[in-house]
């Protein structure tokens, strides 16, 4: 497989925002703009935000996001939440996001929901499902950007068939996947073992939160108990490597079988680190694995006006060449082995991409999207790469498509 060396320049924020880009792993509630929080609030008559100016409200959503604890975490979603209790909240909510993607030139999105979250004022699950996808249709409206919904539980709660029956009913509108989302530790996968039964009789996609607040038994039961196709997080499988004698990296049992099957990683550093499962950047084992050659997207997990000023961080610290690989190859972000991710030179990068990449989306109509080919060059039929995902996207690199995609976000690749 031929590979080409482009010279790309440094990874500005205008540069990574204009890149053409996929992202596998966010949240709804995670991206909401600070003048919507307030103004929804207003409308509704909901008083306890803690500030009532935008500024002030980012300042304090970033902080309190930034608590190195992922319950802790979880606990200012208490506030975007309360603002989407209403079809019209909702839409709101879902049309913004899908016109903040598109301005930063992500392409293809998979944007996951809680539907139960937004029950507490009287919407079913329908009821909200329909409003996300509505919203997402009209901020897509007119642009490149393909959006899709995927339908989480939330793992402390038991709703979580309900949920996946109500995920599976809109499969054909837009909701590609069911997921559980929310406190991982002592909340274990295998608790929802009907939901993830009901998908697979239903052959419907299966993504679950795992290997972030817990380690690889949580990883172990997602893939083996649950069918996951693809793990939210999933970098505590660090925890299953040992190294021998002269320092190399042993896989364990459980590594080796998902780098053997293929099953991507929907990794977010920036979050990690926001939830204290790496103390830095730096820290974060992307870069063995990467290394190692599991198969990995670069991901937001909670999108925000000051995205593209965290990736250039990213691609500023330790582990940078690997980070700007991710938003300059579309995305066989950990598994090439024709291509070398990036060799950083004083401050430009230059850029080795093997003649083709793929994306792990879940949406099956999307590879043949005219987005998808204005955007990552033309398709074609692959030979057979595995089952790990039904999927596969894939595309021919060229000087205009190289900086196809960082899977995601400040955290995956594809």
């Amino acid at each position: 497989m031929e590979s080409s060396t482009l010279d790309v320049g440094p990874p500005s924020i205008e540069r990574i925002r204009s890149a053409p880009k996929v992202l596998l792993h966010d949240h709804l509630d995670g991206g909401l703009r600070p003048e919507t929080i307030i103004e929804l609030a207003d409308e509704i008559g909901y008083t306890a935000l803690p500030a009532d100016d935008p500024e002030a409200l980012a300042t304090w959503m970033m902080r309190g996001a930034n608590r190195k604890d992922l319950t802790l975490y979880l606990e200012t979603f208490a506030h975007t939440v309360a603002v989407m209790q209403t079809r019209e909240g909702i839409h709101r909510v879902a049309r913004e996001c899908a016109e903040d993607l598109a301005a930063d030139g992500v392409v293809y999105a998979e944007v996951r929901f809680a539907p139960e979250l937004h029950t507490q004022e009287g919407l079913a699950l329908d009821d909200a499902i329909e409003a996300v996808l509505a919203g997402f249709a009209a901020g897509a409206s007119g642009t490149d950007l393909t959006i899709r919904g995927i339908c989480s539980a939330m793992r402390h709660v038991d709703n979580s068939l309900e949920v996946a029956q109500a995920a599976v009913r809109w499969r054909d509108n837009g909701v590609v996947a069911f997921d559980i989302a929310g406190p991982e530790d002592g909340f274990p996968p295998d608790d929802h073992i009907p939901a993830f039964q009901y998908c697979q009789r239903e052959n419907f996609h299966i993504t679950v939160h795992a290997g972030e607040a817990y380690g690889p038994r949580s990883i172990w039961k997602a893939v083996q108990y649950c069918g996951a196709e693809r793990l939210g997080h999933g970098i505590r499988i660090i925890e299953d490597l040992e190294h021998d004698d002269n320092g190399e990296p042993q896989l364990g049992r459980l590594a080796h079988f998902l780098r053997d099957r293929r099953i991507p990683f929907e990794v977010c550093p920036t979050s990690n680190v926001n939830t204290g499962v790496v103390n830095d950047i730096a820290d974060h084992p992307i870069a063995q694995l990467i290394e190692l050659r599991f198969r990995g997207t670069l991901n937001t997990e909670f999108r925000a006006r000051w995205l593209a000023s965290a990736l250039v961080a990213l691609a500023s610290s330790t582990h940078g060449s690997h980070a700007v690989s991710a938003f300059t190859a579309c995305a066989d972000f950990v598994s090439r082995p024709s291509a070398s991710v990036v060799e950083s030179v004083g401050q430009t990068f230059r850029i080795v991409l093997s003649a083709r990449c793929r994306c792990y989306a879940l949406d099956s109509n999307w590879s043949s999207s005219s987005s998808a080919e204005k955007s990552v060059g033309n398709q074609h039929d692959p030979p057979s790469v595995g089952p790990w995902c039904r999927t596969r996207i894939w595309c021919e690199s060229t000087s205009e498509s190289v900086l196809t995609a960082f899977s995601g976000n400040s955290s995956n690749g594809t």
